[in-house]
């Protein structure tokens, strides 16, 4: 049996994998704080003047695959490349989406069927970048630690952290320039900030250890070599290539084959994902365990399906219902996302710190009781939320501190799940799966992305209200995972 370690203090890596993670959520977070208002945005203001239900829809099905291709990308991390080429080869790939996008911004005179094509290329190139990079970096900061040191939790919190940080200077510097110059810089600058992630990576890769190689490599192997660099740019060309191939045959094809495709894709996704998870799990210790991982994962659906209403209606309902006026100056909408990240920046380091004085303790809650206190805080937020938008009925401007108060809410829910999912993922797969069982847990990420987007649309035909819905969706899972954790805590077979 293989001997328990916890360690004294953090390693070098983590920090690397900190500011790698900081500058690729820059470019994330700064060129989704602009989606949906350059959509709305008039032709004449650089936009394509979409209608409100049409932009979020684009936000659902860009934001939900976002999530759902890590599963690709970790399974080619753990079978063909290891985590470090697939990081490398993700970044790059996100790099391109975003100098696409900028370039489709700058070039708004274009032909508008040609512009939609890149932009939509642009988001392509994106969706497949992410989901290469997005589950290896974590699964990389996961292996640094044993399955029940307490330092794990607090690792990742504080790399919870440098996502926030980056989060945060994306939305002000890349969200600040498209919003208030050009839409076009702003997507620029967010390309440069994944090109800045790349290099740094690179630039301490050796702090990195043994951890993340590509499979079967010496263990005395601190950085990837010349042979393995040909495999990153190969792949990339590939990504890039493809999604230009795979959009223009997908332009010829009728739509009614579009939709087949479509629902045959996602279904061989779901039969694969299961397959290569049914294979490679083994006794009755790991499937109870992964029974846990899929079970908060639909608790994880219900969480982001509120959250995620940040970049979508949220962002509407600042640009629209806000009184934005500071001292004679308008701040921009897309500032708002910004408390979410400022909390963090606060709230991150206390919970790092919070989870090991608890453990010393032995006060420290079980993960699903984390969850469920994560659902409730969001059910507050709603509850918020939803006096806010009634505030707002018939034209009137509210208190920009109606957002801050539901950002804050939310955040603290997000501290209970986010950075506590990523590690349970690392504690409870099966070692050789760690990587294919995050890209299962980004897939809820996927879901409750995409479901974030496209509720408004399904509740108008219902006469439902987006907020109050959302706020007894949340109680009800608030309620539900506190009744059922003694059953999850005994499933997990002695993991914290």
């Amino acid at each position: 049996m293989k001997e328990t370690t916890f360690r004294k203090s953090h390693p070098k890596g983590l920090y690397t994998l900190f500011a790698t993670e900081m500058w690729e959520r820059f470019s994330y977070y700064g060129m989704r704080s602009l989606l949906v208002l350059y959509l709305t945005a008039t032709v004449v203001n650089g936009g394509f003047g979409l209608d409100r239900q049409a932009a979020l829809e684009i936000y659902a099905i860009f934001t939900g695959l976002v999530y759902l291709t890590p599963i690709l990308g970790g399974w080619v991390s753990d079978n063909l490349l290891g985590q470090r080429k697939t990081v490398y080869i993700g970044g790059l790939v996100m790099a391109i989406g975003q100098f696409v996008l900028a370039t489709g911004a700058f070039m708004h005179q274009w032909d508008p069927e040609f512009r939609t094509f890149v932009s939509h290329f642009g988001l392509g190139v994106l969706i497949l970048g992410n989901g290469f990079f997005k589950p290896n970096i974590s699964t990389i900061v996961g292996e640094f630690y044993d399955d029940n040191d307490p330092m794990k939790d607090s690792a990742f919190n504080i790399f919870y952290l440098g996502i926030n940080l980056g989060a945060i200077l994306g939305t002000f510097i890349a969200g600040g320039l498209g919003e208030n110059v050009d839409w076009g810089w702003g997507f620029l600058t967010a390309g440069i900030g994944m090109v800045i992630s790349v290099i740094w990576l690179n630039a301490r890769e050796t702090t990195l250890e043994h951890h993340g190689l590509p499979p079967k490599a010496s263990k005395d192997r601190l950085r990837i070599g010349p042979k393995d660099w040909r495999d990153v740019f190969i792949w990339v060309i590939g990504l890039v290539v493809g999604t230009i191939v795979l959009m223009n045959i997908w332009d010829y094809l009728p739509d009614s084959v579009t939709t087949i495709i479509t629902y045959v894709g996602f279904t061989a996704i779901i039969l694969g994902l299961g397959w290569v998870i049914a294979k490679g799990t083994n006794g009755a210790e790991e499937w109870s365990r992964m029974a846990v991982i899929i079970v908060l994962a639909i608790f994880n659906v219900v969480f982001w399906a509120g959250f995620e209403q940040a970049g979508g209606t949220f962002s509407l309902f600042a640009k629209d219902n806000t009184d934005r006026m500071m001292f004679g100056w308008e701040m921009p909408a897309t500032w708002f996302q910004n408390v979410n990240s400022l909390a963090i920046l606060i709230g991150a380091p206390l919970f790092a710190g919070l989870w090991i004085w608890l453990d010393k303790k032995g006060w420290n809650p079980r993960t699903p009781i984390k969850f469920a206190i994560g659902l409730a805080l969001a059910t507050v937020a709603f509850w918020v939320m939803t006096q806010a938008s009634h505030a707002a009925e018939g034209g009137d401007l509210v208190s920009p501190f109606w957002l801050v108060g539901v950002y804050v809410l939310l955040t603290m829910g997000e501290l209970m799940l986010s950075p506590i999912g990523l590690s349970m993922i690392t504690k409870l797969a099966p070692g050789k799966l760690v990587s294919v069982v995050m890209g299962l847990w980004m897939a809820s990420f996927a879901a409750g992305n995409y479901l974030a987007g496209m509720l408004e649309g399904i509740l108008k035909k219902y006469d439902f209200e987006l907020y109050p819905f959302i706020m007894m969706l949340m109680l009800g899972s608030t309620i539900l995972l506190f009744l059922i954790s003694p059953l999850l805590n005994k499933a997990m077979k002695g993991i914290h």
